[in-house]
């Protein structure tokens, strides 16, 4: 197909068509040439309802032709009636219909003449017909007896076919029709016994026209039949005499065919068109039609036939139809048979048809012309409309061939062939055109055209000429043709160039020459980049209910830019531009957009991009994914006690295939309407053997998962009952519990619902003390535990429990060994021992009750302790209580926590889950001195350009007997550069301030101060300051220091730093739990780090409280070991935990010493300067 798109007279042209390179270029009108008929007439009709009736022929030629008509053989003229009216340069006339038009009616002929010849239309009939009509006459009753066979004549009136036929009363209801009750092809109603309820004073006849728009009545008919009074009143010799009813009885007669026409008859139906055979035959009983072809094979097997049986009809009949049939009608009196000889024969079609065509002078003519047909038809040539004489014309003529040699211009003609028989007339026309003239080029000089890169070129230079002429192509300045294998010159002229590429744009000439003459064309092509196409992303997968966004990426010839339009189709069919569905599916141009995702979405979605010059299209595949279908028809089959096969039909996949399918089901005894998950099986299977337990009433459903997830389940199966049976398990998890020493509780985990196996469950239960020969003591429960009263205290017992249901009893139990009630032990430790580790920890040493004292599980020990007196005063303190538990068979634990410098006494005893036993003897002992605390603070009093004076408290705690302090001082600036340590002992254990000399003006110190014992000092209070600058120490002291708003200021700041400390030492001392690690980073103690692996017990006092009083010793001293010992080393307990790392977890509260103030640690202490 070529498109051309013409824009400022530059004519672009779609070289991506199929070019029909076999066509003849017709003649120019502007070269003389033989008239021909482009246009007539058929078979007209004349209905009365139209205006007019138009008769059309029309032609073309130079001289223009003029027109001449025959009717019905004879010359016809068009002015002799003033109804036609006739065209200028046409031979087409319009009868008007008015009056009586009966005399158009006839066969016309068209005929067009020039100078040259003349052509001839084919036969055109006009039908003018007549309005039908039923004759108006009166019908004679027709009276009857019960039995007779009858005819009720239509003779309906001659029409325009079709005609149909309807057989109705006068309340326009059809009668009825049936094997006995028929209409034959004619219209005639044929009765093959008449019954009295046939009996009607209105049948009528109705003929309908549907062409001439007309439906026509006749009069109605009346019927009478009456009963027969005896069957000898019946002249007929078939008559006899039914037990029941005195009526005739008589073997089949054919009606149609009548019997006049004897046992045979011949029948000619044409090729193509529909074969009827048709047989009525009257008789009773109704007799039965039947057809056999009595020569070869019926067309089908089951051959077609109408009317009960009556009308064998074959369609689109062939040759091989052809042969004799036989219909048989037949009833238990006897039968009648009639053959019908059918003759298939067809009208003339053409084997050849004579051709017209370009001859030059001095060529030769050969026009050939053959027809088949049945019968043969006949040939008849004809010359310019009119019989060829053969004495006159100088050619050869033959019934099937015309010849002429060495053609000449007067030779031009027109020849008719035309073939008939007795079924029509076909008629072929040849324009014989001799012509000898110059090459005319019909294409236009100067053509512009226009492709893409990778296209093909067409370049048009249509021609005209006779002789042929020469045709060549050159390019741009070159005057060689053009002859490269990418080049291909046609027959019409036309110039193919393939695969173009950019360096085909150019211009192009055209060059054309015979023997009379030349001419020549130019044309220029321009060569466009081809159009790109990409659609991202390429074949997504996208799951239901989700979004997708395809994009169309595309590049194309600048030049294009106007004409480029982007379109999307879905499985071939057009997307609209604008929003479908709601907005569902939004098309943008270059994007569509899908939002929820159905699975009707998937399919493959093409962006289609097309410019003046081409086309491009890119395709992405979209591929939805969902859950499956729920699985269908499940069955069950191979049912057994234990087992049963379900079977089911896999639903949709959804592009995601089923990885396995999960198999539940209900019961409706124990738990009914809940589905339980039985068993699963790979996604491919679609039957599963299912493990079923006894006395449970099934149904099942099916589930299928893939990688999107789950199925609704499948409708459920039908239920499935299994019988009962004895229990296949005992109950599991057998223990023995104990609330009182004499008692015995034995509990056990119950049975499932599906374990029961059966109706009336119990439990079985057998007990007796091990090791005592013995008779088992029996129960049978229904709950699933059992208290026995009056035992031994902790004494082992073998436990046996068997289920049992009505159907008998579980496999043999296994034997449980399980304990009666514990008690508290009943003696205390012996051997206890304490090491002193360091002035805060302690390790005791025990020897364990014996086992027959223990009278329980032995859960472990208990350590308890508590101060009696502080060695630093000698003061006594009320006994607080604190104990650690050490879990198992253990004989020794550590005591951390401990308080330096202090008596203590410590106790230990068993316990069991009862409680504890009885305590040991006290043993008294007493811890060492330790490290003093920190000192409370460290302030600065006083300074100088080269000294100051220091003050600082006491330790919190000293831990022992004070020795002095150590003064420690270093430079340090803004860099974090420090200098060296310097130390100065202070041996005066009172003394609390001191003043330092030595230093250097301006600079910045950092004081360290410590409290030392005969152990060793203890952590450091710091304190930063800086020195005056030399010369303005007496400015400065004197003219600030006299200042009555400067010593309110350093008032108010030193009574909110006391009122911050004090804030901060209430917080940090309220009981809870405090960071153990922290302190202990505060605290060092060199005496506690070469304790390793020892084993801390749980902490706590007597009455489960916080420890109060104990908290800067214990904390201070906990933290002063440094220990690294991991967690498994301590005992267990409600405090006493430690970390991985070694820290104490727990927290040891109490009461602040009165009077004790917390350190705030570092602070600096700014000294002012004058400029």
């Amino acid at each position: 197909m070529e498109m051309l798109l013409s824009t400022k007279g530059t004519t672009i042209c779609l070289f991506f068509f199929v070019l029909s390179l076999a066509a003849a270029i017709e003649i120019p009108l502007s070269v003389s040439q033989l008239p021909t008929i482009t246009e007539q007439s058929h078979t007209q009709v004349a209905y009365p309802f139209d205006e007019d009736f138009t008769i059309k022929c029309e032609a073309r030629g130079n001289p223009q032709p003029t027109f001449n008509w025959t009717k019905d053989g004879k010359p016809f003229d068009l002015s002799s009636d003033p109804r036609i009216v006739t065209s200028n340069n046409s031979g087409t006339f319009v009868i008007q219909n008015r009056g009586i038009i009966n005399n158009f009616q006839g066969k016309y002929r068209c005929f067009a003449s020039n100078l040259l010849g003349t052509a001839m239309s084919e036969e055109i009939e006009l039908i003018v017909p007549s309005v039908p009509k039923f004759p108006k006459e009166k019908i004679e009753p027709l009276d009857v007896e019960h039995g007779d066979s009858v005819i009720l004549h239509c003779n309906p009136p001659k029409g325009i076919p079709p005609l149909h036929i309807y057989w109705m009363n006068i309340d326009l209801q059809h009668i009825p029709q049936d094997e006995r009750v028929s209409m034959s092809l004619k219209g005639d109603l044929y009765f093959a016994n008449v019954e009295e309820s046939d009996s009607r004073s209105d049948y009528c006849c109705f003929a309908a026209f549907p062409r001439l728009r007309t439906i026509v009545q006749k009069m109605p008919m009346t019927l009478k039949v009456s009963r027969l009074k005896h069957a000898n009143d019946s002249g007929s010799p078939n008559a006899a005499v039914t037990k029941a009813n005195f009526i005739k009885e008589r073997k089949p007669k054919l009606l149609i065919p009548p019997e006049s026409a004897g046992s045979s008859s011949s029948v000619t139906v044409i090729k193509g068109g529909v074969l009827l055979l048709e047989c009525i035959a009257e008789g009773l009983p109704t007799p039965h039609l039947s057809w056999v072809k009595v020569t070869g094979n019926m067309p089908k097997d089951e051959p077609e036939t109408e009317n009960f049986g009556k009308i064998l009809k074959i369609d689109q009949v062939t040759a091989a139809d052809e042969g004799t049939y036989q219909c048989t009608a037949s009833n238990p009196v006897g039968r009648a048979r009639h053959e019908f000889h059918v003759h298939v024969e067809e009208p003339p079609q053409w084997l050849k048809k004579p051709e017209g065509g370009v001859y030059s002078v001095g060529a030769n003519l050969v026009l050939l012309c053959e027809a088949i047909g049945n019968p043969e038809p006949s040939i008849q040539w004809k010359l310019n409309g009119m019989p060829i004489d053969g004495r006159t014309f100088r050619g050869r003529v033959s019934t099937r061939e015309i010849s002429l040699t060495n053609l000449q211009l007067q030779d031009s003609a027109v020849f008719q062939c035309e073939a008939t028989n007795k079924h029509g007339t076909i008629l072929a026309s040849a324009n014989i055109n001799v012509l000898n003239i110059a090459p005319l080029i019909l294409t236009p000089d100067g053509e512009n055209y226009a492709t893409v890169v990778g296209y093909s070129a067409f370049l048009h230079c249509d021609i005209f000429a006779s002789p042929a002429a020469d045709v060549r192509w050159t390019k741009d300045d070159s005057i060689e043709p053009l002859s490269a294998f990418h080049y291909e010159l046609y027959k019409n002229g036309t110039l193919e160039i393939r695969d173009t590429k950019k360096e085909d744009s150019g211009s192009y000439a055209c060059w054309a020459a015979n023997s009379v003459g030349k001419r020549a064309i130019t044309a220029n092509l321009d060569i466009r980049d081809a159009t790109k196409l990409v659609v991202t992303p390429k074949n997504p997968r996208v799951l239901k209910s989700h979004s997708i966004l395809l994009k169309c990426q595309a590049e194309y010839d600048s030049h294009l830019k106007h004409s480029f339009k982007l379109s999307w189709r879905k499985d071939g069919g057009e997307l609209p531009v604008n929003s479908t569905e709601g907005g569902r599916i939004i098309l943008d141009r270059d994007t569509l957009f899908i939002s929820s995702v159905l699975l009707e979405d998937q399919g493959v979605y093409k962006c289609v991009a097309s410019t003046a010059l081409d086309t491009a299209e890119a395709e992405a595949q979209l591929i939805v994914l969902d859950v499956p279908d729920p699985p269908e028809d499940l069955q069950l089959s191979e049912n057994q006690n234990r087992s049963v096969r379900l079977s089911w039909k896999a639903g949709a996949s959804h592009n995601s295939p089923v990885n396995e399918s999960i198999i539940e089901f209900e019961e409706n005894r124990w738990e009914p309407e809940t589905w339980q998950e039985l068993i699963r099986v790979p996604g491919n299977d679609t039957t599963a053997l299912l493990p079923l337990a006894p006395y449970v009433n099934y149904q099942f459903r099916v589930v299928s998962v893939n990688a999107v997830g789950r199925s609704q389940p499948s409708k459920p199966s039908l239920r499935y009952a299994t019988p009962p049976a004895a229990p296949d398990k005992n109950p599991e998890n057998i223990r023995v519990e104990a609330s009182e020493p004499n008692e015995m509780v034995m509990k056990w985990e119950p049975l499932k619902p599906m374990e029961r196996n059966g109706p009336g469950l119990e439990y079985k239960v057998s007990w007796r003390q091990r090791g005592v020969e013995t008779d088992w003591n029996e129960e049978l429960v229904k709950k699933h535990s059992l208290s026995v009263k009056n035992v031994p205290t902790f004494v082992p017992y073998e436990i046996k429990v068997q289920a049992v249901n009505n159907l008998g009893s579980g496999p043999e139990p296994n034997i449980t060994i399980g304990y009666s009630g514990e008690d508290v032990p009943d003696a205390a430790p012996a051997g206890v021992s304490v090491e002193v580790l360091n002035s805060t920890l302690v390790e005791v040493f025990w020897v364990g009750i014996p086992r027959d004292r223990v009278r329980g599980h032995l859960r472990g020990y208990k350590v308890n302790w508590w101060k009696t007196r502080s060695m630093l005063d000698g003061k006594r303190h009320h006994p607080e209580k604190h104990f650690l538990t050490f879990v198992g068979e253990r004989n020794y634990g550590m005591i951390p926590g401990l308080e330096p410098f202090s008596e203590f006494r410590l106790t230990v005893s068993a316990f069991t889950s009862r409680g504890d036993g009885p305590e040991s003897s006290p043993v008294v002992f007493k811890t060492p001195e330790g490290v003093p605390e920190q000192p409370r603070f460290l302030r600065i009093l006083n300074f100088d350009k080269d000294s100051v004076t220091l003050s600082w408290g006491l330790p919190k705690k000293a831990n022992g007997h004070l020795t002095g302090y150590i003064l420690q001082y270093q430079i340090i600036n803004e860099t974090h550069e420090v200098g060296a340590v310097s130390n100065v002992s202070v041996a005066n254990h009172s003394a609390l301030s001191w003043h330092l000399a030595g230093l250097s003006p301006s600079t910045k110190y950092k004081f360290y101060i410590k409290a030392c014992t005969a152990k060793g000092c203890g952590k450091a209070a710091t304190e930063e300051g800086l020195t005056l600058a030399q010369g303005t120490y007496a400015g400065i002291y004197e003219g600030i220091s006299t200042q009555g708003w400067f010593i309110g200021l350093m008032c108010a700041i030193a009574l909110l730093t006391l009122l911050l400390l004090t804030v901060c030492f209430v917080r940090r001392n309220k009981g809870g739990k405090y960071s153990v690690k922290e302190k202990e980073d505060l605290h060092p103690d060199p005496e506690a780090q070469s304790i390793k692996d020892e084993i801390f017990g749980e902490y706590s006092d007597s009455d489960e409280k916080p420890l109060k009083g104990s908290l800067q010793s214990l904390n201070g001293d906990i933290k002063a070991t440094g220990s690294a010992d991991s967690l498994v080393d301590y005992g267990e307990g409600e405090h006493g935990m430690f970390n991985e790392d070694g820290s104490f977890i727990g927290a040891y509260s109490g009461s602040k010493e009165k009077g004790s103030v917390e350190s705030t640690g570092s602070s600096t202490a700014t000294f002012p300067l004058h400029a």
